[in-house]
């Protein structure tokens, strides 16, 4: 396929995957693909799924639909983990060229030489386990908020999840490589660097080297004003981490710390590699050094075996914790997973109403996290989109903020007098 054509992409699920989807990107831009938005009738799309939420296929299905839209002629073609797991049925749906698994999707460019729309869909996916190498990257262009790829693949096969067979086993880079392609990053522009992977706690075990290692590291770079955290498994995020968090220069107050049941036997089940008592002493460390602090638990909800009981006896560990807001998942099954072996389904009906008492859980507690800090100042790193004449933005310990939009740029850190709290889930504030 020649050149000087135009490309859009279209990332469905996490963070990790938003970095990936910009490294796709500027290795087509350098191929001399211009990048356009996915309705501007490109001449190549590219679709990046997921494989977490139990509508993988409906949202795969959504995007090409809208890319044949766009250009009935685009060449599609279909990576991420959904790509991994299911190339066969990605296949069977109209309007997809090429379906790249996790081994060749950063062959693109390679694979796009020559290609031609047909009748015919190409799948190359290969063996996960075969999938060694780490392709770093970040985000670029999608969100202010820049996503930096530390880590991929994981190790722990928790019975829920099919991670691990569809991006394989951990693997990072070292922290001098890593350094370097936060400093690339930096020069492009990045005001606050999330660290992202599938466990980025495990960063660096092939080498020697751990997260803490990278963290530090990075706090001394200059041209950047803030790091993030993401998601850490707890028996993962040290003492020394929370520690040099809490007296850091640039890591921002902020953990999100999976914990997917309140209950050990469940936890058991699940193949989680900690227990409640663990998960309680890692917020209560960072509560003590760091009252302030913003903190955010995965949990899942109708996991097979989660009895009445179990499911209360989990509702009230997660309410004796001093927590800042819950990311509910409602369990779904998943073809290849230990979880499928497991006696004791619960109703999906049963499923739905146990994610509605945990999210308004949630909600609770996130307005108890806004309350407190109602009345200070805060400095406040805003987004380029608008919503409604408002602009957006986050706090260092992730409330979130408005502002009339005519008042501040995007990719602009103002200080920010909390004043009220909206019932849609921010707080307004007033330019100081």
């Amino acid at each position: 396929m020649a050149s000087s054509l135009k490309a859009a992409f279209h990332t469905l699920g996490c963070k990790l995957n938003f970095s990936e989807t910009s490294t796709l990107a500027r290795d087509l831009a350098e191929a001399g693909y211009a990048r356009v938005h996915l309705d501007d009738a490109p001449d190549v799309v590219v679709i990046n799924t997921c494989s977490v939420t139990d509508q993988a296929d409906a949202k795969c299905r959504n995007a090409v639909r809208r890319a044949m839209q766009s250009n009935p002629s685009a060449f599609v073609v279909v990576v991420g983990c959904y790509a991994q797991l299911k190339p066969s049925e990605i296949a069977e749906i109209d309007g997809v060229d090429l379906v790249l698994g996790a081994g060749e999707k950063f062959n693109l460019v390679a694979h796009l030489e020559g290609a031609q729309k047909t009748e015919v869909t190409r799948t190359i996916s290969g063996e996960i386990r075969e999938v060694r190498a780490f392709i770093p990257g970040f985000s670029s262009g999608d969100r202010t908020r820049t996503f930096l790829k530390v880590q991929d693949g994981c190790n722990y096969f928790c019975s829920f999840c099919t991670i691990p067979l569809a991006r394989g086993r951990s693997r990072s880079a070292t922290v001098a490589q890593t350094v370097a392609e936060a400093q690339k990053a930096i020069t492009a522009g990045a005001k606050e660097i999330v660290l992202t992977g599938v466990n980025i706690g495990d960063f660096g075990t092939a080498h020697g080297e751990t997260l803490l290692d990278l963290v530090q590291k990075l706090d001394v770079l200059e041209g950047v004003e803030r790091f993030r955290i993401s998601s850490i498994e707890p028996n993962l995020l040290t003492d020394e981490l929370i520690d040099f968090v809490a007296t850091s220069r640039k890591f921002q107050p902020h953990f999100h710390i999976p914990l997917q049941s309140g209950c050990d036997e469940v936890l058991s089940a699940m193949r989680r590699r900690y227990r409640t008592s663990l998960y309680d002493s890692r917020v209560r460390r960072i509560r003590k050094r760091m009252p302030h602090a913003s903190i955010g638990v995965d949990v899942i909800v109708g996991f097979p075996g989660e009895s009445k009981e179990k499911f209360v006896a989990s509702l009230d560990f997660i309410k004796s914790l001093e927590i800042s807001y819950l990311h509910v998942f409602t369990y779904s099954e998943r073809q290849d997973t230990t979880a499928l072996r497991i006696p004791h389904i619960v109703p999906v009906p049963e499923r739905k109403e146990r994610n509605k008492t945990l999210r308004n859980l949630s909600l609770k507690a996130q307005r108890s996290h806004y309350e407190a800090f109602l009345g200070q100042e805060m400095d406040v790193l805003f987004e380029e989109a608008e919503e409604g004449g408002l602009r957006m933005g986050y706090s260092p310990n992730y409330i979130r903020v408005a502002v009339p939009a005519q008042h501040v740029r995007g990719n602009d850190i103002r200080k920010v007098k909390l004043n009220r709290i909206d019932p849609l889930g921010w707080i307004h504030g007033r330019l100081v």
